[in-house]
């Protein structure tokens, strides 16, 4: 970490701790919105494949959304899904072998990521983000998500129709949300009772605790027959927490594993790219 990178954190750590004491609620609210902001916003220029797709733009929940649709009408729609701090433009490799197979791909920058607006996100909205895709621009039958586009993208499914037929790969999706905030925590040097008005917040907001949105929850629950990519060197979504989906050895699940790629090079393989493009 750089000097200056170093003052920031100092200085956000003091702000928290001055709001803590005077409001643990306060803190809790502004530790939501801080972990709910992308801090990075990837806007490189775009690929040469994306010159060749339909730009698509539309409104959803007041942000402007730019999304980009290849083949229209091919034998079979797969949508692909960007994780936090990241967009569809890290993901072209994927679509020229699709494209080849004969299939239809949208992509689309989720709010306050990319091309879209915004300045937050969270997986309640992701997860509507992605209904509204499939509700307008579907059925779609295959999914590829990498992060926490993996994690809304399970949660999606359990409200949207799909069967057997439906193909689904995670590639190192953020697998339990609570591991992430525990992380969160321990990197802002939050308070525990912080911590306890942080968890309310988020059952406040969405109905539900933060231990409910997991993928290791869903996916026994999914008809969609699952590719899970994950590297065991990843530290953004531990190997520790997918260890324990493996063992239940569901039979619409099967498990890539890979070592030394960590969260983000994982999508950049060419060995996972050949197995993802094939299993959809």
């Amino acid at each position: 970490m750089r000097f200056s990178q170093k003052l920031v954190l100092q200085l956000v750590r003091t702000k928290f701790t001055v709001w803590s004491t005077f409001s643990k609620k306060k803190a809790a609210r502004k530790a939501f919105e801080l972990f709910c902001t992308p801090q990075h916003r990837n806007k490189k220029e775009l690929p040469r494949i994306f010159n060749e797709a339909e730009v698509i733009r539309f409104t959803f929940q007041k942000h402007n959304i730019q999304g980009y649709r290849w083949q229209k009408g091919g034998t079979r729609r797969v949508l692909i899904l960007h994780g936090f701090e990241s967009s569809v433009v890290n993901f072209d490799r994927y679509v020229r072998p699709l494209l080849r197979k004969g299939y239809e791909v949208l992509a689309f920058d989720a709010p306050g990521h990319g091309r879209s607006t915004g300045r937050q996100i969270n997986v309640q909205v992701y997860k509507e983000f992605i209904m509204h895709l499939y509700q307008t621009y579907g059925p779609i039958q295959s999914f590829m998500a990498h992060s926490l586009g993996g994690l809304s993208l399970s949660m999606a499914l359990e409200e949207l129709p799909h069967d057997e037929d439906t193909r689904v790969a995670l590639i190192a999706p953020a697998t339990e949300t609570t591991t992430a905030i525990d992380s969160y925590f321990r990197f802002l040097k939050l308070e525990d009772d912080v911590r306890v008005e942080f968890d309310a917040l988020i059952k406040k907001i969405s109905g539900h605790d933060p231990e409910w949105f997991s993928v290791a929850r869903v996916v026994p629950h999914l008809k969609a027959q699952v590719l899970w990519a994950h590297d065991r060197d990843d530290h953004m979504t531990p190997i520790s927490d997918v260890e324990p989906v493996m063992r239940q050895g569901y039979a619409h699940v099967q498990f890539m594993m890979t070592e030394g790629l960590g969260h983000r090079r994982i999508y950049r393989d060419n060995n996972v790219t050949k197995a993802v493009v094939a299993f959809l």
